[in-house]
């Protein structure tokens, strides 16, 4: 430090601090403005970067808060898809007993009228077949009681003796 005391010169300090005074104002001039230009483009690139990726997020949560509302909007619509499929089921089952329950009850009155139609026939042809034995044994009865003339001429008087009754 001593030395440089001693080796000092007040004119190579004064071209020294006048090359130094035209650098600056060279840099001034030539390099500063590119330089901040520089400086101000790349900080304006970084703002629009960072503007751009808050409106890019803004606008995600924007699409996931649309898709959100979308998957509510189908899974409702879904559940009540489903809400109306399970009525409708249930209402073709219970339109299906029903009419299968009066089919039923047609068959049962159907098999019933059947039924009781072939018991009055029955009937009707046991009454015709009683009807065709009592006469045949009437028959077979009046004739053995006829064969004889004395048991035909008391029968005619005893009919003679009811109708003067009557």
């Amino acid at each position: 430090m001593e030395q440089l005391l001693n080796d000092f010169s007040p004119g190579l300090f004064f071209m020294q601090t006048l090359i130094l005074l035209v650098l600056i104002f060279i840099l001034v001039k030539f390099a500063w403005k590119p330089i901040l230009n520089s400086l101000n483009e790349r900080e304006q690139g970084i703002q629009d970067a960072l503007d751009a990726a808050e409106a890019a997020k803004k606008e995600m949560q924007n699409v996931t808060a649309d898709s959100e509302k979308l998957l509510k909007e189908a899974r409702a619509e879904r559940d009540a898809l489903l809400k109306e499929a399970r009525e409708i089921k249930e209402s073709i089952i219970s339109e299906a007993k029903e009419q299968a329950n009066a089919e039923g009850d047609k068959i049962i009155k159907q098999a019933q009228a059947a039924i009781e139609s072939e018991k009055k026939a029955a009937v009707a042809e046991i009454k015709a077949q009683v009807a065709n034995l009592s006469l045949e044994i009437a028959e077979k009865v009046i004739k053995e009681e006829l064969s004889n003339k004395d048991k035909q001429l008391k029968l005619v008087e005893d009919m003679l003796g009811d109708i003067k009754l009557n």
